[in-house]
């Protein structure tokens, strides 16, 4: 792993996903085989293979309270923010800490739960917004000021190993129970989908009791890990290679159209909160 600390002017950018997204590190040793943030290796003139490399951002420059308040953010867009080298360098912690008084929409999506390292600061956001009914309406989950979203698409831990160096199945779970157990909102991110993969009825089933609400996207694949994935699929599931290639080589939609509905379907019969985020 190359690590090399950089000073940024500014951790907070404008975006499209929310108002704001802050990422306080670049690159991401969860080396997610599918991630489509490895497109910053050619912004940012790193040679290294994705998740070989992280950069930690440093800046002088205050978060702002009166450009974040009302405002959502997203922490991260293209890295993980609980990334294991956040346990040395502690980027994470105290951008928490400076947005602690700020009352902001704040969702934080990770694969790691390092995040329960800081669930005081966490838990604190939720006290703050119950002193405050000014921002949010009540039925709202940002509400209380803080939601928590980690991404799992598989109950097979020795298919996650393959794909991820992020923790366990069974401790994202953990982290997402621990989490709404303290009042916090917790979101289960269904991404990506792998076509006839990932069964999505016993994710459902198994999150159920534990979130908020679902969210599904389906596996785009992008040029550069395409190959690599399909290579996976040839080698490991060859009975579903074929389908891969309709799907991402003819282009065919047939599956994702189905799924949703079956998705829409199962999710209304079980009475889980959900939404669909299908890109094709």
């Amino acid at each position: 792993m190359i690590e090399r600390e950089i000073e940024v002017a500014d951790y907070v950018s404008p975006s499209k996903l929310s108002d704001y997204v802050i990422n306080p590190y670049v690159g991401c040793p969860h080396a997610c085989r599918y991630c489509y943030a490895s497109f910053m290796r050619r912004l940012t003139n790193h040679n290294e293979l994705w998740g070989d490399f992280l950069d930690v951002k440093r800046c002088s420059k205050p978060l702002g309270k009166k450009r974040l308040t009302g405002k959502s953010v997203f922490m991260s867009s293209v890295t993980d923010c609980y990334n294991p080298l956040e346990a040395k360098y502690k980027v994470t912690r105290r951008i928490l800490e400076e947005l602690a008084p700020i009352e902001c929409e704040l969702s934080i999506t990770t694969k790691s739960n390092l995040l329960l390292r800081d669930l005081d600061l966490l838990k604190a956001r939720t006290r703050l917004f119950q002193r405050s009914a000014t921002l949010f309406d009540e039925s709202s989950q940002e509400r209380r000021g803080i939601r928590v979203v980690s991404s799992i698409n598989t109950l097979d831990e020795g298919f996650r190993e393959e794909m991820d160096r992020a923790s366990t199945i069974a401790e994202r779970f953990d982290m997402l129970e621990t989490c709404r157990s303290a009042g916090i909102p917790t979101i289960l991110f269904m991404s990506p989908i792998f076509p006839y993969i990932t069964d999505f009825r016993a994710i459902v089933d198994r999150a159920a009791p534990t979130v908020d609400a679902i969210w599904f996207e389906n596996l785009n694949l992008r040029p550069g890990y395409k190959e690599d994935i399909l290579a996976y699929i040839h080698a490991r599931y060859p009975q579903y290679y074929q389908g891969y290639l309709a799907i991402y080589q003819r282009r065919d939609l047939s599956y994702w159209l189905a799924l949703k509905e079956e998705i829409a379907d199962y999710c209304e019969r079980v009475g889980v909160s959900y939404q669909i985020m299908f890109h094709y």
